[in-house]
């Protein structure tokens, strides 16, 4: 079943887009605050995210921004809910990497429509954006690993990690450039994060482990030439 999450601070429309969502054989979960959605993508993805632009901690566009920033989520389907209805806010909203953009008050109908109508788009292109090494196969899309039939589960900093590495597939990354991509330029270069990664991602894949090469001076490299 695809699942799809909604993060809306408004409580009375959350429920019935919840609503709306499921009774259409959807499985929708519903955020009232940044801190709660951040909280639930460290477990498994969505299908689709619903982000409404004006929430509090944070405004939607710099959620939309992080998870496109993220080699995990940067191409998770996204659709823009706003109460904001100016040229410019749509604009703003689809250059910086919405799918969709529904201005509020809209039809609980058209709202299905567009979720499938983005879903089949999805669907149409996922297939190219799998990466198949050797016995590893990761799409980022689906937040599926496999090691031959064997389905592997990874926390999310891991799937980033290697949903990375196989991005640059065959080329060597530097340290600050792994740093930067999964866990951004503001954490410390000092401590030991990236290794103990990199040793329990190789430890969870297994046989697959070993395309996960040390890069000495340098950083790591999955896999040969692209």
């Amino acid at each position: 079943m695809e699942r799809i999450y909604l993060l809306e601070d408004d409580d009375s429309i959350r429920k019935l887009v919840i609503y709306a969502l499921s009774s259409q054989g959807y499985e929708a979960v519903g955020f009232e605050r940044p801190t709660d959605f951040w909280k639930a993508m460290e477990g498994r993805q969505p299908t689709l995210v619903l982000l409404d632009i004006m929430l509090p901690e944070e405004d939607g566009l710099s959620i939309l921004q992080k998870l496109r920033s993220s080699a995990a989520t940067k191409k998770l389907p996204v659709i823009m809910l706003t109460a904001k209805n100016t040229e410019y806010d749509r604009v703003v909203g689809l250059d910086s990497g919405a799918d969709d953009f529904i201005s509020k008050p809209f039809g609980m109908m058209e709202l299905v429509a567009r979720v499938r109508a983005v879903l089949r788009r999805t669907e149409q292109d996922q297939t190219t954006g799998d990466y198949q090494v050797g016995e590893l196969f990761v799409s980022p899309q689906r937040h599926v690993v496999k090691v031959g039939e064997k389905d592997v589960a990874l926390t999310n900093k891991e799937f980033e990690l290697l949903c990375l590495l196989l991005e640059h597939q065959g080329m060597a990354m530097t340290r600050d450039a792994i740093m930067d991509g999964v866990w951004g330029q503001e954490f410390s270069r000092e401590n030991r994060t990236l290794d103990v990664h990199v040793r329990t991602l190789r430890t969870k894949l297994g046989q697959a482990g070993s395309y996960i090469e040390t890069v000495r001076g340098v950083g790591y490299k999955i896999g040969g030439a692209p």
